[in-house]
């Protein structure tokens, strides 16, 4: 990629990086950027280290399996930690003897240096990623204690992984990053973030976001240096520093396809620009007064304590929790009987009749949660787009925009009156619900929202929305940041109104490859996550393709949903098991006979295997020629499988 076509254009870009300060200063200014470099930290060693020491002496009498370096400078440190309290040679020799893993080649050169060689060294771009897959093919680990040298901080993924593969994991620290001894370069940076006077952050490890915590409280810019950071766009070079910013209540931005420095700074250069005009824009938008609860924590309500909720924190529970997605629909008599009477929208924009389908699902099924009775779409008709449902043809956007020039007609999402009937839906149903079942909210995410209003209604190649996204991208993104803002006051609209739960629904996200969701999608799907009402769990689902899955993982309280291409112990293994799943059952399955769904049933929560944080879904909507009893026999069928 030449310089011309990846360029900061004189955007003021700060970096924390240290060791390769020099390094990361050219690079910026090479594309088009104004740098500002402030070193962020130093390695310390630590000293004494009495667990390096115990640690070394487990290798030494056998305890230890397996040991895993991640940096050289590690390496290094641990033979440093214990000279002179332990046999150098004995400690080397007994390494040799074992399974040892180096992550790149850093610490497998400092493994040379004194005459080992790692028995496996991790494959490029050397993640955790790659490390648990190399574990996966090559090292088993069950029942293993396995030795791990961090470097400064945990890294809880690797951890996780590593557990979820039954080893029993030793961590070994052997030094801890520390300011550096000149402090003024990164004070100023921090005061330059605070007061909006710099444009673009970028992170090259998980400790610099710490250190940036750490300077910001001591000079007493904590707040000011988060409300700065909402208008810059943060870059991360990867999903260890991505973990640390959403764990410090971050948004990140930009994660590269690679964890490298230059594929860092070539990808922020490319995007950044129409990145910090959006989150501009955004920052400028003023939400409806009526909705400034939406920041407050979430309301106490007797459904916190249900199998469902205790479930989206992680918790263990009797049994494992079940709802179906569109458990009210056509498969159902009581519905047709309700839908004869009204078209479907007619049927949306009545909260009684909605809650009447609603409850009366609930009821027949036996599910332990109740959704909205509703549809993605209303929510764009105060935008500016005029919906109809066709008769076998389904939604219509009769005045779609597809290029740029058309974008003016699209409104912000600032009056909310004309989506009242949702709100009173959900009042309504809440209502009419008993207390201890949670009510989930939903909205569409703006990806499958964006293509509704591109196509004009279905699609299965998604040309026109493609040609906007990859032919226009300034264009797209403004489209979906008015998306973005739009479902964020939807979705606090739903919960202010009494939903104690929502769900993001992206239908049609399969069409994209990984790399197309992080460039094009990925950074509003983190505005919307971190714009919803703190403490409300959010089943982030999005169907079509598996590989999207890592990408879903938002902040703490996010559920990930899985549909049913891929098998839920590998979905859930994907995400390190660091959040809990919703998921997954084939919803063709139920058109099976009542041995099938049993088998089917037990399956999926086979592949559970009992882990607290899974909800029992079908992977996607109940199909309309679903048998209803089916549907009953499953729900019952989840109940009994799953009694712990």
């Amino acid at each position: 990629m030449s310089v011309s076509e990846s360029d900061f254009q004189n955007l003021r870009v700060a970096a924390l990086e240290s060791r390769r300060a020099a390094d990361m200063e050219r690079l910026i200014e090479r594309y088009g950027g104004l740098a500002h470099v402030s070193p962020s930290m130093r390695e310390v060693p630590i000293k004494p280290n009495r667990e390096a020491v115990d640690f070394a002496y487990r290798v030494i009498t056998g305890q230890i399996g397996v040991v895993i370096f991640l940096t050289g400078v590690g390496f290094r440190f641990l033979l440093s930690a214990i000279e002179g309290d332990v046999d150098r040679r004995r400690f080397l020799d007994s390494l040799s003897d074992i399974v040892t893993i180096v992550r790149g080649p850093k610490p497998y050169a400092a493994m040379k240096e004194v005459g080992l060689t790692a028995t496996h060294r991790v494959a490029e771009p050397n993640t955790w990623r790659e490390l648990l897959s190399l574990v996966d093919q090559q090292v088993p680990v069950g029942n293993q204690h396995v030795g791990l040298q961090e470097y400064g901080i945990s890294n809880a993924s690797l951890i996780a992984g590593l557990e979820a593969r039954g080893a029993v994991v030793e961590t070994i620290r052997v030094y801890g990053w520390d300011f550096p001894e000149d402090t003024a370069p990164l004070e100023a940076n921090i005061r330059a973030l605070a007061a909006g006077e710099r444009d673009v952050l970028l992170l090259t490890s998980a400790h610099q976001v710490v250190n940036l915590l750490r300077k910001s409280e001591e000079l007493g810019l904590a707040e000011p240096l988060r409300r700065g950071l909402e208008t810059t766009v943060i870059a991360s070079i990867g999903p260890t520093t991505t973990q640390m910013l959403q764990e410090c209540e971050l948004a990140v931005d930009i994660e590269p396809s690679h964890p490298k420095m230059g594929h860092l700074i070539v990808e922020a250069a490319r995007s950044a620009s129409r990145l910090v005009n959006g989150k501009r824009r955004l920052s400028a938008t003023t939400l409806p007064s009526s909705f400034t609860q939406e920041t407050s924590p979430m309301p106490s309500h007797p459904s916190q304590q249900s199998l469902f909720i205790r479930a989206c924190r992680g918790e263990p529970t009797e049994r494992t929790p079940v709802w179906l997605m569109r458990q009210a629909g056509r498969y159902m008599a009581e519905y047709r009987s309700v839908r004869a009477q009204q078209s479907f929208l007619e049927l949306c924009k009545s909260p009684k009749l909605c809650s009447e389908v609603m409850c009366t699902a609930v009821d027949r099924l036996g599910v332990d949660a109740a959704i909205i009775f509703s549809d993605l779409l209303p929510i764009l008709e105060p935008l500016g787009f005029e919906l109809e449902y066709v008769k076998g043809d389904g939604p219509v956007i009769h005045n779609p925009v597809r290029t740029a020039g058309e974008l003016d007609r699209v409104r912000s999402l600032d009056d909310l009156s004309s989506l009242d009937f949702v709100f009173e839906t959900v009042r309504q149903t809440r209502a009419d619900l008993p207390d201890w079942m949670p009510l989930i909210g939903f909205a569409g995410s703006p990806f499958t929202l964006a293509s509704y209003a591109i196509e004009g209604g279905g699609s299965r190649q998604y040309a026109a929305t493609k040609a906007l996204m990859y032919g226009e991208p300034t264009a797209w993104d403004e489209l979906l940041q008015k998306l973005s803002h739009a479902v964020i006051v939807y979705l606090n609209g739903q919960i202010a109104a009494g939903a104690q739960a929502v769900q993001l629904f992206d239908s049609w996200a399969g069409c994209l490859s990984p790399a197309d969701y992080t460039e094009y999608v990925l950074p509003h799907m983190r505005t919307i996550l971190a714009g919803i009402t703190p403490g409300v769990p959010v089943i982030n689902f999005a169907t079509g393709n598996p590989e999207l899955l890592p990408l879903l993982v938002g902040d703490s309280r996010t559920v990930v949903g899985v549909d049913w291409r891929i098998p839920l112990d590998v979905a859930w293994q994907r995400i390190e098991y660091r959040h809990p799943v919703q998921g997954n059952l084939d919803p063709g399955v139920l058109l099976g006979s009542p041995e099938l769904i049993a088998a089917k049933t037990q399956q999926v929560l086979d592949a559970a295997a009992g882990r607290p944080g899974h909800i029992f879904n079908v992977g996607h909507g109940v199909l309309q020629q679903t048998p209803v009893e089916n549907a009953i026999r499953l729900v019952e069928l989840v109940k009994e499988l799953s009694q712990r």
